[in-house]
């Protein structure tokens, strides 16, 4: 028989594994296929050629392509985010902060961030101010202002992040407190 995690549709097709994240993955009239679809890559192989993944990842490392390094999904001690978009001009991110955590407090010299609330209530700093944010509320971090996200809440809270300037790595982040001892 088939294998199935996530949303599929197998019609005249036996002996196969199927891992999808988002997307529905049909197969009609194959046997013996593994496809693995993530947000960072779809790897379709016979069965028989598991083990030969690994020369997949050489290949896209002597290539420098950059799913081999930087993942769409982050886990951060904190929570996790989503890269949604990455843009010369931005980058919007979704992130989630895990109940009782906060990010460091910290200020970025290259880039602006603008916060809205999608699920939950987000306590938070810009600049001496702190403030609750609740779903559907914003706020705008100027470039080089001091800002910390926190969740107070015993439940997940949802943001999206939208940068703006002219660089957005992560090693733009000079961070004065940091529960995690990454200062």
């Amino acid at each position: 028989g088939n294998r199935s995690r996530g949303r599929s549709v197998l019609i005249a097709s036996e002996r196969n594994y199927v891992q999808s994240n988002d997307r529905v993955i049909a197969m009609v009239g194959v046997n013996d296929l593994m496809i693995i679809d993530t947000e960072d890559a779809l790897l379709i192989a016979h069965r028989d050629q598991a083990q030969s993944v690994k020369l997949v990842v050489d290949q896209l490392r002597l290539q420098q392509h950059p799913c081999t390094d930087l993942h769409l999904t982050v886990q951060r001690p904190w929570g996790s985010y989503t890269v949604l978009e990455d843009a010369a001009d931005c980058k919007v991110k979704r992130l989630i902060v895990k109940p009782g955590q906060v990010l460091s407090l910290q200020r970025h010299q290259r880039r602006s961030e603008h916060w809205t609330v999608v699920s939950g209530s987000a306590k938070v700093r810009v600049g001496d101010a702190t403030f609750l944010l609740h779903r559907n509320e914003s706020v705008f971090v100027p470039m080089q202002t001091l800002h910390r996200l926190e969740n107070p809440t015993d439940q997940d809270i949802a943001l999206i992040e939208v940068q703006c300037g002219d660089y957005f790595g992560e090693d733009d982040i000079e961070r004065l407190e940091d529960r995690y001892g990454r200062c």
